[in-house]
């Protein structure tokens, strides 16, 4: 059974940086693209960044410059690393593995149950 299990959220001000993790067990991620993707109530899952299994990321035009995703696949885990949290960065975000470069955040193979960011003052 694979698993995908997020940490790292909580409660944050303006300006201040998370680092978000996402520890998968039961297959390894070194083939999958994996990606971080946030939703908020009411509103669509979108996605924040994505990072193919050559290590290429892709951000949302949001978030450019303020995150980074990395991934450290003999660990199976991937991170997130947000600066400059804004409140509008509110939300729960989520881990997933793609097969393929996925182009909505739900074609997943595999996804996380999410953790909650919040951003405020």
């Amino acid at each position: 059974q694979v698993r995908l299990v997020e940490s790292g959220g909580g409660l944050a001000q303006p300006g201040d940086s998370l680092t978000l993790s996402c520890v998968i067990s039961g297959r390894n991620i070194r083939r999958f693209v994996m990606g971080w993707s946030r939703q908020v109530p009411g509103k669509e899952r979108t996605f924040v960044a994505t990072m193919d299994a050559s290590g290429i990321p892709t951000y949302e035009d949001s978030v450019k410059g303020r995150v980074t995703i990395s991934r450290d696949d003999a660990a199976n885990t991937v991170y997130l690393q947000m600066n400059n949290l804004k409140p509008e960065d509110t939300a729960v975000y989520y881990c997933a593995a793609y097969w393929v470069p996925p182009t909505r955040p739900d074609q997943f193979a595999f996804s996380g149950q999410g953790t909650q960011v919040t951003v405020s003052s």
